[in-house]
């Protein structure tokens, strides 16, 4: 072990701080798999897969999504860059 440095017995967190970074990480999650849908969705549109009714619920459910996704980034004091991944060579998760 290296001279003059100790590891701390306990770790010190506070509820508060578990909280938010476990929503961080949820959050993260769910904007992956959002983005993917999202992509999906457009794909499949731009084949001519979905007909109109379809083509609006997804769009309706997407926007409902990232409301949902902006209150809990507000209600736990996250940003957008919080959220961001590093994914390597494909990039950031969050352009």
């Amino acid at each position: 072990m290296t001279e003059g440095y100790s590891l701390p017995r306990r770790l010190e967190t506070d509820s508060e701080s578990v909280q938010r970074d476990l929503m961080k990480l949820v959050l993260t999650i769910i904007e992956l798999v959002r983005q993917l849908m999202e992509r999906q969705a457009i794909r499949r549109v731009d084949e001519g897969d979905l007909d109109d009714g379809q083509v609006e619920e997804l769009g309706l459910g997407l926007m409902r999504l990232e409301e949902a996704m902006t209150q809990l980034k507000e209600q736990f004091d996250l940003t957008a860059d919080d959220l961001n991944l590093d994914l390597g060579p494909l990039g950031t998760l969050l352009d």
